[in-house]
């Protein structure tokens, strides 16, 4: 989402109260033998070397490990560090230190990462200050060596269930205040379609992306009906969504997709997915809450028949 922040307060009753019950928990009546896995979400952290964003970060994740049932996954959404695309080099690694010491205190469960377009380093610096040539994928290099990942996207298997961590983040096909895109390049596309391919029919699947594939918040965020018509920008929402819409419809074994970037909580069903847009650990940039979403993480039951139950957890 764009760094700078505007609040609107017509949600304030009915939004609050949203924010307060959360989504649907995990039916009492559920046996535990159908249980595959139970997953935090974690997303947009928007980490800053010191402050509310240290002392929050590190109470979500306390209270994250101390849960019970027992979490067996962390899947961080992205956005780990309050920006690095408009940053210098010597400011963007103090925000990657800072996030690295909360992780490497805080963090004992297995946990995976996706890459944010605030984790993307120089895109939005002039090419005369910046190290990489803004749009290039090499300004993800910062993001990758600090999260310790191999690649930008990539798949595996838990609990009976396959994950898709995709890269959202893509140069900008327009000019914009933005400087990138939510969607796949031609690669990741190829890589996509084989790898759900090769996944067996009976495996459900889990697909992760920062930028929601597919939501109805953001039409909303923002006077994206000014014109007369709705227009919702490519860097709030995949901008080929309808693509990955099709791919899924090929595969009926993709049930869930998990994304951040709104800062708002949703929980969107379409042709057998489920998109679930999980808020902001930051909420509004450290600042109170979002559209009135506090700060918070999405608690998921994950069912060894593809079923699943999301829950949005406040921290304290």
């Amino acid at each position: 989402m764009p760094s700078t922040v505007s609040r609107r307060g017509f949600l304030q009753t009915t939004g609050l109260a949203l924010a307060a019950a959360g989504l649907p928990g995990q039916p009492a009546d559920v046996p535990e033998s159908s249980i595959a896995l139970r997953v935090a979400h974690i997303t947009d952290v928007h980490m800053l070397p010191e402050g509310l964003s240290v002392e929050g970060f590190t109470r979500a994740l306390r209270q994250i490990h101390a849960a019970w049932p027992k979490v067996d996954l962390i899947i961080n959404g992205g956005d780990c560090i309050m920006d690095a695309m408009k940053a210098d080099r010597q400011w963007a690694e103090a925000q990657w230190r800072a996030f690295g010491k909360v992780m490497a205190a805080e963090v004992t469960l297995p946990i995976v990462h996706c890459i944010g377009n605030h984790d993307v380093w120089g895109w939005g610096v002039p090419a005369n200050e910046a190290a990489d040539d803004p749009g290039s994928l090499a300004g993800k290099l910062l993001a990758m060596q600090s999260l310790g990942l191999v690649d930008r996207y990539y798949a595996f298997d838990r609990g009976g269930w396959h994950f898709i961590v995709l890269d959202s983040i893509h140069p900008e096909l327009h000019s914009s205040e933005q400087h990138y895109t939510g969607m796949l390049d031609d690669e990741q596309r190829v890589w996509l379609t084989q790898d759900l391919d090769r996944t067996p029919a009976e495996t459900p699947v889990c697909v992760v992306s920062h930028i929601p594939i597919l939501c109805a918040c953001e039409f909303l965020d923002g006077e994206n009906e000014i014109s007369g018509d709705w227009v919702v920008p490519g860097a709030w929402m995949h901008i080929d969504a309808r693509w990955l819409w099709q791919l899924f419809g090929q595969h009926p074994n993709v049930r869930l997709c998990l994304s951040g970037h709104s800062h708002q909580v949703e929980d969107l069903r379409y042709h057998g997915v489920k998109y679930l847009t999980d808020g902001a650990i930051s909420a509004n940039w450290w600042a109170g809450p979002y559209f009135d979403f506090p700060p918070g993480y999405v608690m998921l039951t994950l069912h060894t028949d593809g079923a699943s139950e999301s829950r949005f957890v406040t921290f304290t």
